[in-house]
């Protein structure tokens, strides 16, 4: 019985070559891809590149020559290339072993040394002590504080100083040290702005803190880092790098906004949504922040802080209460042990 081959349709043949010209196409498209992580504008992510560059240099010392050499030893000892270098009563080689353990315990080393410093370096809690290399902080100088509250699916971001608060649009002036202190409303999150400094995690009833400074003006991107349900893909928001007198005409611009952040539009912008425009209040209240920590927005609601004083007002009091029954049992005289 012969075989019988169907010829091959036009549009089998077109979509094979089609495929191969997405493949081949695909490092063109890569190519306009910005690695952030790589090229950061603020000191904090310039010192993480740094590090990430330096680990995986330290690793390619081992994975480069060991990827290497096995090519090497399947060509050299191959099965029929030389026989006589069989040796059945092999059991042990010491410099094989000092090759095999002292080399990458060596790089373990150094690799666990440059970790520890930088892991305290770059502490997020940590007060910055420069602007860049070889830029110490002024003495005196004092940091921008802005607030950051991580809600479903936008970033609310509040400038105390200046009395006004945005969504999803945070500026900064170029080379000015900035501490954020962040919390959630709802569910865990994680506040990442690649090219100014690492993720830091955003949970609710807890205060979180970040340090950094950015250097170079320019527009770029932060994101959420932690995935927290349907909208989590569009939670992101605009970086925006200028220099002082920018950032004094971005404050007035926002300023000039005639919507509040009043207790009733925070409550209502705290309701899951998606794909939320940027948005700016012209003021809101300075204690906004803590409450939303303490997560007693809503009128009437006890504050986290303030249950907790209570609870440690009662414990207080019951452990008075019972010293004070102790030392009056201590003036008793001891009970008969035959009792």
């Amino acid at each position: 019985m012969g075989l019988a081959f169907a010829p091959m349709t036009g549009q089998t043949f077109t979509t094979k070559w089609a495929r191969r010209l997405a493949t081949a196409a695909a490092p063109l498209f890569l190519a306009g891809c910005d690695m952030v992580v790589m090229n950061p504008t603020g000191d904090i992510a310039r010192q993480q590149r740094d590090l990430i560059l330096v680990a995986t240099g330290l690793m390619l010392l081992v994975i480069v020559p060991v990827m290497t050499l096995i090519v090497v030893f399947a060509l050299r000892y191959r099965k029929g290339k030389n026989p006589q270098a069989y040796d059945p009563g092999f059991t042990h080689s010491t410099r094989i072993e000092l090759a095999v353990w002292s080399i990458p315990l060596i790089i373990i080393g150094i690799l666990g040394a440059v970790t520890w410093v930088t892991t305290h370096k770059l502490d997020p809690f940590r007060p910055l002590d420069r602007i860049s290399a070889g830029r110490p902080i002024p003495a005196g100088t004092k940091p921008l504080e802005i607030q950051v509250v991580a809600m479903d699916w936008k970033w609310l971001f509040i400038y105390p100083e200046q009395g006004i608060a945005t969504v999803n649009e945070l500026a900064l002036p170029v080379d000015v040290p900035v501490r954020f202190t962040i919390t959630a409303t709802s569910q865990m999150n994680t506040f990442y702005a690649p090219t100014l400094a690492g993720m830091i995690y955003a949970m609710p009833g807890m205060q979180s803190m970040l340090h950094a400074v950015l250097n170079e003006p320019g527009d770029t991107w932060g994101y959420s880092g932690n995935y927290t349900g349907a909208g989590y893909t569009d939670m992101r928001f605009q970086l925006h790098g200028v220099d002082q007198a920018g950032f004094d005409r971005w404050v007035a611009q926002v300023k000039s906004s005639p919507e509040a952040l009043s207790t009733e539009r925070y409550i209502t912008l705290d309701q899951p949504s998606e794909k939320v425009p940027v948005m700016h209040f012209g003021s809101v209240p300075k204690d906004t922040f803590q409450r939303a920590v303490n997560r007693c927005i809503a009128p009437g609601t006890l504050c986290k802080n303030e249950i907790m004083r209570i609870d440690a007002a009662k414990d207080g009091a019951t452990h008075g209460d019972m010293t004070m029954a102790g030392d009056a049992h201590a003036d008793m005289p001891p009970m008969d042990a035959s009792h």
